[in-house]
């Protein structure tokens, strides 16, 4: 069996419907799976109260606010009545492939994380969960008209009790790079990672990004982002669903034999990073300083080399 659990915004306008989806989604999965929701959000105590999950409003945070990672997995895996835990973004709606992909890997496996790639779609009221081919339909509804994101982008851990305990920085949520620092512990800790992207379709339901003050530019490139990145210990110790050790297929669990192009890619990106910004961006705002008196003899303009300096 499973406990998921998860922290939202506040249940309002359309952040509360798709988050009251998502929720819904994963009670309806078994009989006996177990729904967290931590925080105190606007709506959270009465949406759980309807859904029947448990509600958990206590949650630490830093010192502006933003909800702690570190706390959310060792309360949950403190408080669980199960041993398979999974941590999700409150916006991802669940199927029972989810469940199936599940059950192989938990045959396979006494210890794992799973992970899997997501498909964006457009959903603005709330979903029919009434309907008795709901499941299907959503299925097909996603083959048809959402983007299947990249492996970069992560938003669920299926994981064993244990995985995440006192090791995990004070990461905070909404913000990026925690995700990809837990996919590298569990291949650090020699743990099975499972891609489970072919048999599990998760449905992310698009948002906006106004609950941070800068828009999405603050959620990607804001001081709290830097920080997470600081505290994961840099990008030697991020890593993507394409690291993952096995790949769930028709056939069942299969080494990942593509995992190591992973790696080589990532390598290659850092040499060019470290080559423009260590190199290349050096060299000429030196050859800038050096060639000004000359191009100021010369009469030459200097605006195009001041905006090319402002793009760098």
């Amino acid at each position: 069996m499973i406990t998921f659990f998860a922290t939202g915004k506040p249940f309002l306008g359309h952040s509360g419907i798709i988050q009251r989806n998502a929720l819904k989604s994963w009670a309806l999965l078994h009989p006996d799976a177990e729904v967290i929701l931590f925080g105190d959000e606007p709506g959270a105590h009465e949406v759980a109260h309807e859904l029947s999950i448990r509600h958990e409003p206590h949650v630490e945070c830093n010192e502006h606010g933003t909800k702690r990672l570190d706390y959310l997995l060792s309360k949950a895996q403190e408080i669980a009545r199960y041993d398979v835990l999974c941590y999700l973004n409150c916006d991802i709606l669940l199927t029972a492939d989810f469940w199936e992909a599940l059950q192989i890997v938990r045959y396979s496996h006494t210890e794992f994380l799973m992970v899997g790639r997501r498909w964006d779609i457009e959903i603005d009221e709330p979903f029919n969960f009434e309907r008795p081919n709901w499941q299907r339909q959503l299925r097909d509804e996603v083959r048809r008209t959402a983007k299947r994101r990249s492996v970069d982008w992560i938003d669920y851990f299926a994981f064993t009790r244990g995985m995440y305990q006192s090791n995990v920085p004070p990461f905070v949520i909404g913000r990026v790079f925690w995700d990809h620092w837990l996919v590298w512990k569990a291949l650090d800790s020699k743990k099975p990672v499972v891609d489970a992207s072919t048999g599990v379709i998760a449905v992310h339901q698009n948002h906006d990004y106004d609950y941070h003050p800068q828009g999405k530019q603050g959620v990607w490139h804001g001081a709290e982002s830097g920080s997470n990145h600081q505290l994961s210990g840099g990008w030697n110790h991020l890593r993507t669903i394409g690291d993952a050790t096995e790949q769930l297929t028709e056939n069942g669990l299969k080494r990942n034999s593509k995992r190591h192009w992973a790696a080589a890619r990532r390598y290659v990106r850092q040499a060019g990073r470290v080559l423009l910004y260590d190199v290349w961006i050096p060299s000429w705002f030196l050859l800038l300083d050096v060639t000004r008196p000359l191009r100021r003899a010369l009469g030459l303009r200097s605006e195009a080399f001041r905006r090319a300096r402002q793009r760098l």
